[in-house]
């Protein structure tokens, strides 16, 4: 018995030992992007790399707010994240619960389809789409632009399939035998038991939308409509590049997803992991 736990202790310690100096190697870069923030711009490239902040960061936020009006910007993000992941939700969750639980014609083929669009770069879509979305329908500079297009998520969909999948059949039979009805068996029961899974995904999609940087350069040139990427992308111009706005707003994009990431990580590992096992 002693002799196993010394070997549990040791395989412990041999993990640790080479899992934190790859975790400080992946955290250097966002604790120089937090030190940067709070220097002035000359410093950013100074020959003598500082380690430690500075106190320039409220200065630094006030240049990138008259540039950008990032606070109006992150308000636009903020918005267009938060309805995005809702409706992403339903609508991947409902076409999830239809590949998972319903017979139909053509099913197979609906689930290849889904498969395929997993391959094709987002580069190969986006120019048919901005010609679809801006020109064809005249929808360029609107919130429908910004949140619509990009709302059926390939991945969420066979996650959320994977997901129903994995729950027992008994259980919504039994609920068909008392009479309840098919829209009322996927709010009131698979919905509850895909609780986790339903977090993890709500965790990738909000992240995916705050982070997306093409679309919205594209489908907007609006001022008062520029999320918060696309704002920090307006600092970097021909002859001057604003690095201490550019890594300031970095760190107000930042920091409030890693705490949502950081109290929010045991569901989106309990989601992950219930996605993942068949």
């Amino acid at each position: 018995m002693r002799s196993k736990s010394q070997t549990t202790l040791l395989r412990t310690v041999g993990l640790h030992a080479v899992l934190v100096p790859l975790a400080l190697v992946w955290l250097f870069p966002i604790w120089m992007m937090v030190v940067f923030s709070t220097q002035p711009e000359n410093a950013i490239f100074s020959a003598n790399l500082t380690l430690l902040p500075a106190d320039r960061f409220a200065e630094n936020f006030s240049l990138l707010q008259a540039d950008t009006g990032f606070l109006r910007t992150v308000f636009v993000s903020i918005v267009v994240a938060l309805v995005y992941t809702i409706l992403s939700v339903m609508l991947t969750s409902m076409a999830g619960w239809a590949l998972a639980r319903y017979n139909f014609a053509g099913k197979g083929l609906v689930l290849a389809i889904i498969l395929g669009t997993l391959t094709l770069p987002y580069f190969v879509v986006v120019i048919p789409q901005f010609i679809m979305v801006a020109r064809d329908f005249g929808l360029g500079n609107t919130w429908f632009a910004l949140i619509v297009p990009p709302l059926f998520n390939s991945l969420g969909v066979l996650f959320m399939r994977q997901s129903f999948s994995m729950m027992p059949s008994e259980l919504f039979d039994a609920a068909r035998v008392e009479g309840v009805k098919e829209w009322q068996i996927f709010l009131r029961v698979a919905l509850p038991m895909a609780r986790p899974t339903i977090a993890a995904l709500c965790i990738i999609l909000f992240l995916a939308s705050w982070n997306n940087y093409l679309w919205p350069l594209l489908i907007n040139n609006r001022p008062d409509m520029m999320t918060a990427p696309v704002a920090l992308g307006s600092l970097i111009g021909l002859t001057r590049v604003s690095w201490g706005g550019i890594m300031t707003g970095a760190v107000v994009l930042t920091i409030p997803m890693l705490v949502v990431f950081v109290v929010l990580q045991r569901h989106f590992v309990a989601g992950i992991a219930a996605g993942a096992i068949k």
